[in-house]
């Protein structure tokens, strides 16, 4: 007989504070829904609460934990989620007082990565981010053992038990560092062996469109969902254009406010960037914080040292793009909430020129446009490494086709 999954039932906590208004607020909020249905739960109420700093001992004030106990209590609610990482002792003092599970932010992006991890490159990345995650959380894992252990056939050296786990894990870690070292000197051969075909990287957040994409111009079949982190593991096809050739990588998607180790831990998925000849910067356009999350992108594009390729900036789902028309006698200021797609183009984007291109991935638009600017760029580059070959291109120029 075959049981029914179980579908934990969440509330979802966030801080308004003078760094991060009530609109952000609501903003990332949202966002941790996204996360809480990935990784499997359904969101029943999202609290919010005014604060300068979040407390120090329970994240939130003791008017705001009485209500989201009694709420807890009356619905039946069993996993609260915070929107950002918990310390050790907020994460201990709020499972004594609400008596369900408490997840943070990086918790449940770390929980989404184990699920996501197909291959064993990926999988080793999230477990050692996770082992780095628990190692200052173990006080609360073994506050009934934090005391040394006396008794008959126990005395020694009085070591408590949280100590011995801590080296056990310490050990964890230094054992899955040494297997991503085996492991990305084999993918690091792998990539040597692939020649000097040029390299093309699709980089974005999250849930924007790049598997869609890199299905389309590869004609392969990589998963494309509406989840955040559908991708996890790095896909390399051959993708030709006319008679050019060169590689294509779908990359992991970033997001705000990503765990510190899970970026450390995933740098070496990411030398798919690190050795790209052009980056491909797809941006979900119907988002309503759009440009929040190009400043995230390229913010990681910076801390990986990638931040000055040649970029082409992809603007994904237009046809998702909405906007409500300003009346004539409305006299507040132009925002993106009222402005159409053809006046947004003539803002900064316009400054990106033949950079710059418009698309959906989904209902195929502007889709043979986007790969002839393909094949110029990527000719540019290819025509260096092989000179003797340009008498070849002149005969496709007329017509693009993968």
């Amino acid at each position: 007989m075959k049981t029914e999954e179980y579908i934990e039932r969440a509330i979802l906590v966030g801080l308004i504070t003078p760094q991060q208004d009530e609109r952000k607020a609501v903003e990332y909020i949202d966002e941790l829904e996204f996360l809480a249905d990935t990784a499997g739960a359904v969101t029943i109420k999202k609290f919010f609460q005014k604060l300068d700093y979040a407390n120090s001992k329970t994240f939130v004030g003791a008017g705001k934990l009485e209500e989201i106990k009694s709420f807890v209590q009356d619905n039946d609610i069993n996993l609260a989620i915070f929107d950002d990482e918990l310390s050790p002792a907020q994460l201990r003092n709020l499972e004594a007082e609400l008596q369900i599970k408490i997840l943070d932010r990086t918790n449940l992006i770390l929980d989404i990565f184990a699920k996501r991890a197909q291959t064993a490159h990926a999988k080793t990345q999230v477990e050692l981010a996770q082992c780095k995650y628990m190692l200052p959380r173990l006080t609360r894992l073994w506050t009934h053992l934090d005391r040394q252990r006396g008794g008959i056939g126990m005395r020694g050296p009085g070591e408590t038990q949280i100590e011995t786990d801590r080296k056990i894990l310490l050990r964890k870690i230094s054992l899955l560092k040494e297997e991503l070292v085996h492991i990305d000197k084999t993918k690091s051969v792998q990539r040597k062996n692939r020649g000097k075909l040029v390299r093309v990287a699709l980089v974005g957040y999250t849930n924007v469109g790049k598997s869609t994409l890199m299905n389309l111009l590869s004609k392969s079949e990589v998963l494309a969902e509406n989840k955040l982190f559908a991708t996890l593991d790095t896909t390399v096809r051959k993708v030709i254009v006319s008679n050019l050739p060169f590689l294509l990588s779908d990359t992991v998607g970033f997001i705000r406010k990503l765990p510190t180790d899970l970026v450390e831990s995933f740098k070496s998925t990411l030398d798919e960037v690190r050795e790209a000849d052009i980056l491909v910067h797809i941006v979900d356009i119907s988002h309503p914080c759009f440009e929040e999350q190009i400043e995230v992108v390229e913010k990681t594009l910076s801390e990986l040292d990638s931040k000055n390729k040649p970029l082409i900036m992809v603007f994904n789902k237009i046809d998702a793009y909405s906007y409500k028309e300003k009346d004539a006698d409305d006299l507040t200021e132009r925002s993106k909430e009222n402005i159409s797609l053809n006046e947004l183009k003539e803002t900064w984007m316009s400054k990106l020129k033949e950079n710059c291109i418009f698309i959906s991935a989904k209902n195929k638009i502007n889709i043979d446009e986007l790969k002839q600017l393909l094949y110029d760029r990527v000719k540019e580059i290819h025509t260096q490494r092989f000179p003797y070959n340009d008498f070849l291109y002149d005969i496709y120029d007329e017509s693009v086709e993968s």
